[in-house]
């Protein structure tokens, strides 16, 4: 399929494909790339899939995930999470930095306790030659998964440190709503802080948990491409990662669901 050279499958997209076989399909489609997981990652072997993706010549766009700084007790799982990062070959460790701590209300509190933690957890990923990026989500994930809500909280969080060290995930089913977004995407573009970009379109209702709504391109009510073309003008030029959590994806043929991604790739980014 031609028009793929910055398309990147993230594996979460066709958990259902065991990774041999997602590599052998993407070899065979021309995907370039891929973001993998550390769970399924470690089911396989994590020297094992550094072989596998080296081999097959395909690089590893990103590794999902690190963070949770509110709850974690120390920084070895995150320092771990580099280390893979870094067999894996790729640069980028997405964080996803953690909700509220159980009876805590304090959401500044939540986002000064991330700052601490990046400030510890940066030395060691800077020597291990990893950027750590950090992932705004939507604001319905605050309270348990994600204190840093908009793309402007996750640049603040980035600037103590050299944009070659902390950078943001701009992924469009996080921050689509955000009137201030797109200026945050320009400033983080002249920062050298895009580290990744992700895609995934709104469709509503929402399922029940909120974790798998994240709906197909082109079915639902994100401009995909006006996102990719913003983006695009701040000087990002690395992969496209296509992100899906989406339960009646994972009921189909993984090989379907990857082959059709990638068309609407082309028809609904590009």
């Amino acid at each position: 399929m031609s028009d793929l050279a910055r398309f990147s499958i993230n594996q979460m997209t066709v958990r259902q494909l065991p990774l041999p076989r997602l590599v052998e399909e993407c070899v065979r489609l021309g995907v370039p790339g891929v973001g993998l997981w550390r769970e399924p990652v470690a089911e396989y072997g994590l020297e094992a899939t550094a072989q596998l993706v080296r081999d097959a010549g395909l690089a590893v766009t990103t590794l999902c995930r690190g963070g949770f700084f509110t709850t974690a007790t120390d920084l070895d799982d995150n320092r771990a999470a580099v280390d893979e990062a870094a067999t894996l070959g790729t640069d980028t460790l997405v964080l996803v930095s953690g909700g509220l701590p159980p009876g805590v209300k304090d959401l500044a509190a939540a986002r000064s306790r991330i700052a601490g933690a990046l400030a510890e957890l940066v030395p060691y990923a800077a020597g291990r030659g990893v950027r750590l990026a950090i992932e705004p989500l939507h604001p319905m994930y605050a309270a348990d998964r994600c204190a840093v809500s908009t793309l402007d909280q996750a640049l603040a969080l980035a600037r103590p440190f050299a944009p070659s060290e902390v950078g943001v995930v701009v992924d469009t089913y996080h921050v689509w709503w955000d009137d201030h977004a797109p200026a945050a995407v320009a400033r983080a573009g002249a920062e050298g802080r895009v580290h990744a970009f992700q895609v995934a379109d709104w469709t509503t209702p929402l399922p029940a948990g909120v974790l798998t709504g994240r709906g197909p391109l082109g079915d639902g009510v994100i401009d995909l491409r006006a996102w990719r073309e913003r983006v695009d003008a701040s000087g990002y030029t690395g992969p496209i990662e296509v992100e899906l959590f989406n339960d009646t994806l994972w009921s189909r043929d993984g090989v379907d669901v990857l082959e059709e991604t990638a068309r609407r790739y082309v028809e609904h980014v590009l």
